[in-house]
């Protein structure tokens, strides 16, 4: 999969197959979307092509939106190259791009830059200059442009909605084994790892505590998770903790791994946790033993999981 992150210099694409969307999650919903995309172009000897935005849309239509995005960009990048697509064109979103008419999307973007043969589209895309555009619109064009327009059926985009909504929902409720059902893949996000307080190195566990890299990025609910935690690029086993810390007294929210089998000073170093699976919620307890020996047991319900 070749990546292009500016429209200036596109390729000459050789019968462009084509469709346009977020992709937000590359869940098991847009997977049959690029199953067709991909059909579709093999069937021409043409090449597979994914339009998508950055930053999202929303972001410049609606500065003040918080976004809770399921993938950050490098993320869906590396999801996407798994697909088999031929291009992914990410297109710099702006108040300028966002402020072409309609007509001037289609002449200026879609057939200036990309000559489609195809294009694939659900009938309830839009476009253009207070999204004026339509799919309508795109048929219409079809003969002046000599491009074909495909329709993505409205149970698949539905299907798509769907599951984007009941992901997010599900991550926030902590609810790991449906969202990594409905996404094809287990969830995962990076953090820096900062300083904390080495209260759990006291314990027993000592934990790296984590700020997420993304500001857009969905953050998991609380709780105590079993996960993978990949540092340097070597995956380890451990266990994730995200919430308040109730035991402790006016203590912030935290996102702390345990690491097993790990003794590395990795301040300042950015790793990959990839969440497994739900353990408990967030508790209060009486002592530090007894969390203590709680600990104890999460990491041997965490070992039975990984």
């Amino acid at each position: 999969m070749q990546v292009h992150r500016s429209i200036e210099n596109l390729p000459g694409f050789s019968n462009a197959v084509i469709t346009i969307g977020t992709f937000d999650g590359v869940h098991e919903g847009h997977k049959k979307i690029i199953d067709a995309l991909i059909r579709e172009a093999r069937s021409v000897q043409g090449e597979a092509i994914i339009v998508t935005f950055h930053p999202h849309p929303r972001k410049i239509v609606h500065p003040n939106e918080h976004l809770q995005l399921i993938n950050t960009l490098e993320e869906k990048i590396e999801l996407l190259q798994k697909t088999g697509i031929d291009h992914l064109v990410i297109v710099p979103f702006n108040e300028q791009f966002a402020g072409q008419t309609a007509d001037e999307y289609i002449e200026n973007f879609l057939i200036q830059k990309f000559q489609p043969h195809t294009i694939i589209i659900g009938y309830d895309h839009h476009f253009g200059k207070d999204r004026q555009g339509n799919f309508m619109l795109l048929a219409e064009k079809a003969d002046t442009y000599n491009y074909r327009l495909l329709e993505i059926p409205k149970y698949i985009l539905k299907e798509v909605a769907v599951s984007s909504t009941q992901i997010r929902n599900a991550l926030l409720q902590s609810d790991v084994d449906t969202a990594n059902k409905l996404l094809g893949y287990d969830f995962f996000f990076e953090g820096l790892i900062i300083e904390g307080d080495k209260l759990g190195r006291k314990l027993g566990y000592p934990t790296a505590n984590l700020e997420y890299t993304d500001a857009d990025k969905i953050h998991l609910g609380h709780g105590v998770f079993a996960v993978y935690a990949e540092v340097k690029g070597v995956q380890y086993k451990g266990m994730l903790s995200i919430g308040n810390r109730p035991t402790l007294l006016n203590s912030n929210e935290r996102v702390e791994v345990n690491i097993f089998d790990f003794d590395e000073e990795i301040y300042s170093e950015t790793i990959r946790v990839t969440v497994k699976k739900y353990l408990r919620s967030q508790e209060k307890y009486a002592s530090l033993e007894e969390l203590k020996n709680q600990l104890a047991l999460d990491k041997e319900n965490s070992l039975e999981v990984l």
